[in-house]
């Protein structure tokens, strides 16, 4: 990983989308800092698309596509996308699963919800698990008293051995049955929403993200960022990002976004 300091300015001055995670990318200690929120309001301003890409349930991906200066909101990590019409006043939605899929694989997931909870003592499940579509998160520190590592593995290997898709994020481990992360997700997002193909333009889009469920994302963007705090998991196996930036959680953002600002600031033809 290196610095975000060296991020080409020229590269910057071409971007048209940033994409981020959102627990401990733009919040820090669980709270999102009014310059993290500003950042994200300068850089729609400056007629970038801003687009959350978050493992955080629909209840909460709805506000964030009605509330927030943002394209829309990609959420429990690629099950669905918001974005919000704010001319039609009308949420468009799209899921990966169908309906019918969606009631199969809860049932599912309730089942391994309760084996989980009597096999790994301490573990919770999440506080917004109520407000879920799609996907089940455990929680391992939110809420409840951080859980060793190799509990959390176990976690992991639980849902890994009923055939369902398990990733880490910075405070929950985040389970669903069916074939789609946060890039096949945001693929389809940006051609339905953006009218962008990503996989002709991912020079010019910008990923920020923190932590292993944001692998395909780093894997996929050349100019994809971590916080500081992306350090504390490089002893975990996952596509790191190509820059990290100097600070944690949402100072860690603001870093990334005044770099991308300071670039499309800059007049055409002048040197860096």
């Amino acid at each position: 990983m290196r610095p975000i300091s060296e991020l080409d300015p020229k590269a910057l001055a071409g971007c048209v989308a940033v994409l981020t995670d959102i627990d401990d990318t733009l919040t820090t200690d669980g709270q999102l800092p009014a310059e993290a929120y500003a950042a994200l309001e300068r850089l729609a301003q400056a007629g970038l698309q801003v687009v959350p890409i978050t493992g955080r349930p629909a209840g909460w991906c709805d506000m964030i596509a009605r509330l927030w200066p943002v394209a829309g909101v990609v959420g429990e990590n690629g099950a669905f996308y918001f974005s919000y019409d704010r001319e039609a006043r009308k949420m468009r939605q799209r899921f990966f699963a169908s309906d019918a899929e969606r009631k199969v694989n809860r049932a599912k997931l309730e089942t391994l919800r309760a084996r989980i909870l009597a096999a790994v003592p301490g573990a919770g499940i999440a506080s917004d698990q109520l407000y879920r579509e799609a996907d089940l998160a455990i929680d391992f520190c939110e809420d409840v008293d951080p859980l060793p590592e190799a509990e959390v593995q176990r976690i992991l290997d639980m849902f890994a051995e009923v055939g369902a898709v398990a990733k880490l994020s910075s405070i929950h481990v985040n389970g669903w049955f069916g074939d789609y992360d946060k890039l096949s997700m945001t693929r389809i997002f940006a051609q339905d929403i953006l009218g962008l193909d990503i996989d002709a333009a991912r020079h010019r889009v910008v990923f920020v993200g923190d932590s292993p469920n944001d692998g395909p994302m780093f894997a996929f963007f050349p100019h994809s960022c971590g916080v500081a705090n992306v350090r504390e998991f490089e002893g975990v196996t996952f596509a790191l990002p190509a820059f990290v930036a100097d600070s944690k959680g949402g100072a860690g953002f603001v870093e990334v976004a005044e770099c991308i600002l300071a670039a499309q600031r800059q007049p055409a033809g002048a040197e860096g």
